[in-house]
């Protein structure tokens, strides 16, 4: 027989593959916790929840993000800027909880420069992966309090109503700063997710 392989869904994820913590004899090269000693500037965490069409939590979906560090330089060798002396690697993976319950405890990343050289509101880039998906979602997560969100030339090629759909708020806590920020996948209120 000849032809095309069906499609199928991504997920679900084995937890061995997830994020391991420790739990299972292996590197933990993918962990929601991206700090490292040397890393410089503001430790934040960014948490929510996701949710699919229906209003309910995903309780098995897989996130991915990936970031520069505080002073806006990723660790990659395309990034001619990058400092070779840091083991912040900007890149994390978690997956979500019973209730839908993410979280990334990160750097606050600083401005990137766009193809164009003109500077990027701060920000993390996510990947969703989840059941029923035939393929992962990518999309941005910025910050409300970065007066360099009115000017980001991604942030506004999105309808300005849809645009909260992009931004964590800063919630007060005790000592370290906090962005949340849900996911909808469908339905009122969904997500902008990009065409990459």
């Amino acid at each position: 027989m000849t032809g095309i392989t069906p499609s199928q869904t991504v997920g679900p994820f084995f937890k061995y593959g997830l994020t391991p913590d420790g739990k299972y004899d292996w590197n933990d090269a993918f962990t929601s916790n991206l700090v490292t000693p040397d890393a410089s500037g503001e430790r934040i965490r960014v948490e929510g929840r996701v949710f699919d069409g229906e209003g309910q939590p995903v309780p098995d979906a897989m996130l991915e993000i990936w970031q520069a560090d505080a002073q806006g330089r990723f660790a990659d060798p395309q990034d001619k800027r990058a400092l070779p002396n840091a083991t912040f690697r900007g890149f994390g993976r978690c997956g979500t909880d019973a209730n839908g319950v993410f979280f990334f405890d990160t750097i606050k990343p600083g401005s990137v420069p766009d193809p164009d050289g003109k500077p990027q509101a701060p920000h993390l880039l996510l990947a969703v992966f989840a059941r029923g998906m035939l393929r992962h979602l990518y999309t941005r997560i910025y910050f409300g309090d970065e007066k360099g969100n009115a000017s980001d030339p991604v942030l506004a090629l999105v309808p300005p109503d849809r645009r909260a759909t992009l931004i964590a708020e800063r919630e007060a806590g005790n000592g370290s700063a906090v962005y949340k920020l849900d996911l909808r996948l469908q339905g009122e209120g969904e997500t902008v997710f990009f065409d990459v």
